[in-house]
């Protein structure tokens, strides 16, 4: 098959990429597999950070190995334990984590549990960007969150923050969030309530001078860096500060070693850690089938440009998801 392989992610994974004809393809789906042909892939952050981590990769990826977490796909073959599903359904889902045969080859392999079936009228491009970026989202807020609440979604305009926005929408939550001057139209288009500009605007002053109005914070970012130390000054009591991302695992770091009574965060801090499963993904496209959920892609491009896609990626200047064409 075609598809893109690494064996190392030493100074980034897209300088270590090589795009094969002849590539080999996965062997036969297990007990609770299936065989896909991708159609559509997107990217995330986590497709090359992961690689990139030292040593850890290694004892989870045989190598070459593909990148690519998230696709829409046609089922080709499923395992002697799968009735769900059958050859020539078109499936949308992700692998839930880094793996050998991964999204940026033209078939992977993955678990019925990851998956759904696409529904009609939705296209494969947007079904490919539910995976991980919507279901972090969904996953983020549903749990924490009620009508009628507030929250705070530092990041909007990237590849979780526009699910983020609409999700805690439809979810029949109030929205602040944050964006650079480029994109508080695109934030306010996508539901947003309230949004600030952190090139123009002090972040943090805004929030403290509203006072305890937030009943949830979801943070994309990891800045600015006293946005979780200072959060019990507008983060309401008993309520959690949810980080999903951050520039450099030291704020992680930071953030839980440093107690309340040393100048730490006194509100709940909860590291996000993706569960995929199969209710949270039929969940999101039905809810895209049903208009209540859209998908802002910020550039499209054949798995032939993967390179290109990952260095729009990886410039953090993305506004939504990055589309990449895998086979017809």
């Amino acid at each position: 098959m075609k598809a893109w392989l690494y064996t190392s992610a030493t100074g980034g994974l897209e300088k270590n990429l090589q795009l094969s004809t002849s590539a080999r393809t996965p062997g036969p789906p297990g007990h609770d597999q299936l065989l896909i042909k991708v159609i559509s892939a997107s990217i995330n952050p986590a497709d090359y950070k992961v690689p990139e981590m030292p040593i850890v990769p290694r004892f989870f990826v045989s190598y070459p190995a593909t990148p690519g977490m998230d696709f829409c796909g046609q089922v080709v073959t499923a395992g002697p334990g799968v009735t769900a599903f059958q050859p020539g359904q078109r499936v949308y889902g992700t692998t839930a984590a880094p793996a050998q045969f991964g999204s940026l080859g033209e078939y992977l392999l993955c678990k019925t549990e990851n998956v759904a079936l696409l529904p009609d009228g939705v296209a494969p491009d947007d079904a490919a960007t539910v995976g991980v970026a919507a279901q972090t989202a969904y996953q983020s807020l549903a749990p924490y969150v009620s009508p009628g609440d507030r929250v705070f979604i530092n990041g909007g305009s990237g590849g979780c923050g526009i699910f983020a926005i609409q999700i805690a929408k439809a979810l029949g939550c109030t929205v602040t969030t944050t964006c650079s001057t480029r994109n508080v139209q695109f934030c306010r288009d996508l539901g947003a309530d309230e949004v600030i500009d952190y090139t123009q605007e002090d972040v943090l002053g805004i929030l403290r001078a509203q006072g305890h109005v937030y009943a949830h914070v979801v943070d994309h970012i990891g800045l600015p860096d006293e946005l979780y130390s200072q959060s019990d000054a507008f983060l309401l009591p008993g309520k959690a500060f949810v980080q999903v991302g951050a520039a450099s695992m030291l704020t992680f770091a930071r953030r839980v070693a440093r107690p309340g009574f040393l100048g730490g965060g006194r509100r709940k801090y909860v590291i996000f850690m993706l569960k995929s499963n199969q209710a949270d993904i039929a969940t999101l496209g039905e809810w895209m089938q049903q208009g209540k959920l859209r998908v802002a892609v910020d550039s499209t491009y054949e798995l032939e440009d993967a390179v290109k896609a990952f260095e729009r990626l990886r410039s953090g200047r993305a506004r939504g998801k990055i589309i990449i064409h895998v086979s017809t």
